[in-house]
């Protein structure tokens, strides 16, 4: 009975154990299952999805690197941080550079550089002259030969994205603004362009002065340009009714009068002892059009009739100057007399040579640069490029700018190598400058930027010397005047000889004083001394 009753135990103790293994194996293999199926599938997604995902991510820092760009001014800058590869995601490794140890915080790189480096690479073309630059090509751009505006568009796009890397600037805002400014009541973008808010890379703006007789140069000059004006018209007393009047005519009557709308943004600024008896709102100025039947404000007048004439006002050249300049919504600025002409397509080839970032841009001296002057006789016109401004330099129908009043005034350095050298397509430096030894009193006319020193205010047009202060700083900064080799300015025809005027000779004997004795210390103070710098 015990033998009996130990077998049956043994029995259902056997049955149990098979019961619990055959449980087991099923929650087993339900497990192995559930872990086996998903994981091929997901490892199937991971060898599809990770190089779309790395693309869409390269992509969208790419665009980053457009939008949100750290900005850098034109000097040396750090090497970049390790590539992002956009293939495979993975960063390059670092190299060791022989300058890794030269620091220069002031001007970095931003990191997503290194992103747009990946999409441009560099492509050797030939100059016309002969010799070889590289220009930086998107890859974007392979196979589009057969739809030439398609590449031109994306070529632009890539400028302006490598632009707005090099940029140090801040965008402004284009609002209407009554503002003092000294003695001066100043009427900042009263009459304002079409082109409304200007993104600060994307062009240059030509800054400018006058009063409104001298505004039938405004449009010669804008066919040329055809890029953003700012202008300060000085209007004190009873000046002001015939400036507006001389605005209204070149906005809707004269020939051209959509250069003057689209572009030209003006600025009003008088004295507060000579205020006029009305100013209109600048909302409201422009309500009543000028009868385009009747001839231009600025037709047969002369400056004896001025407000200013005759009440023998000085004209605050440089209040004018900063006026205008201080308005502008772009990095980069031409500051120069609105009788000065520049050579057509000048815009866009100095940004593509910014864009370019060739060796003499990356060093590290801040830098202006100066276009060199000419003037041509009555009976010829303006020329529109180097090589025929080189036919009438070799006919005698055009000189240096003030060759007969002040040669060393605007005597350029190399000025000889530079008329002989041929015409090539793009724009370069030709040779780099300094304002010491003969060219100590040079008064260039530049491009430049927002940071570049300001001109004296208490100086005049009568009083001459003018520009000569600023000039001062900028040696004693230890600027460099990078001269362009096929930009130029050439001024309304007429060349000029020297006059004898008594009054003015007198005015300019007093600002010499005011130089010597006030304004030159200062300076000196401000912006240090250095060897061979003078005003």
């Amino acid at each position: 009975m015990i033998t009996r009753r130990n077998w049956l135990l043994r029995c259902s103790i056997l049955i149990n154990i098979a019961v619990l293994l055959y449980i087991c194996s099923h929650v087993i293999i339900g497990n192995s299952n559930v872990s086996i199926g998903p994981s091929f599938v997901m490892q199937d997604e991971y060898n599809v999805k990770p190089q779309i995902h790395q693309q869409q991510q390269a992509q969208i820092v790419y665009q980053e690197a457009a939008n949100d760009a750290v900005q850098v001014n034109l000097l040396p800058q750090k090497e970049p941080a390790p590539q992002w590869n956009a293939i495979s995601g993975d960063q390059q490794p670092e190299q060791v550079h022989e300058n890794e140890n030269i620091e220069d915080t002031r001007f970095e790189m931003p990191t997503e550089q290194s992103v747009i480096q990946q999409q441009q690479q560099p492509q050797q073309q030939p100059k016309s002259g002969g010799a070889g630059d590289v220009v930086y090509q998107d890859v974007n751009l392979m196979n589009t030969s057969t739809n030439e505006g398609f590449t031109m568009q994306n070529e632009e796009k890539d400028i302006e994205t490598r632009l707005k890397l090099l940029y140090d600037c801040h965008n402004k805002d284009y609002l209407p603004e009554t503002i003092q400014r000294g003695d001066f009541w100043v009427l900042k973008n009263y009459i304002r362009a079409d082109h409304g808010e200007l993104r600060c890379f994307e062009t240059i703006t030509y800054i400018t002065h006058a009063d409104y007789t001298f505004l039938d140069n405004l449009i010669p000059m804008l066919e040329r340009w055809n890029a953003p004006v700012s202008i300060a018209l000085h209007a004190p007393g009873t000046d002001l009714v015939p400036t507006i009047k001389a605005i209204k005519y070149l906005r809707d009557c004269a020939p051209g009068s959509q250069l003057v709308r689209q572009f030209t943004t003006f600025h009003i600024y008088f004295s507060g002892k000579h205020m006029p008896k009305f100013v209109p709102k600048y909302d409201k100025v422009l309500d009543q059009p000028y009868n385009c039947s009747l001839p231009s404000p600025f037709t047969n007048i002369s400056s004896a009739q001025l407000y200013k004439t005759q009440k023998k006002l000085l004209y605050p050249i440089n209040m004018g100057r900063n006026t205008a300049r201080d308005a502008a919504m772009t990095h980069f600025i031409l500051v120069s007399d609105i009788e000065l002409y520049p050579n057509p397509g000048l815009v866009r080839k100095f940004l593509e040579m910014v864009a370019r970032n060739d060796a003499p841009l990356q060093r590290k001296n801040p830098k202006v640069f100066p276009l060199p002057i000419f003037e041509v006789d009555s009976t010829s016109q303006v020329p529109r490029d180097k090589t025929e401004l080189q036919e009438l330099l070799k006919k005698g129908k055009a000189i240096p700018f003030h060759k007969r009043v002040c040669a060393s005034c605007h005597g350029v350095p190399k000025s000889k190598e530079w008329m002989a050298a041929n015409e090539t397509e793009e724009l370069n430096i030709f040779h780099i400058g300094k304002r010491v030894g003969y060219f100590v009193h040079w008064e260039p006319i530049y491009i430049g930027t927002h940071a570049d020193p300001h001109y004296d205010e208490r100086l005049s047009w009568e009083g001459k010397s003018d520009k000569m202060t600023q000039g001062y700083a900028l040696c004693a900064l230890d600027y460099e005047f990078q001269i362009l080799d096929n930009a130029f300015l050439v001024h309304k025809p007429g060349i000029k000889v020297l006059k004898k005027d008594t009054k003015r000779a007198m005015l300019a004997a007093k600002t010499n004083q005011l130089i010597k004795k006030i304004i030159y210390p200062e300076l000196q103070v401000l912006y240090g001394v250095r060897k061979g710098c003078s005003v």
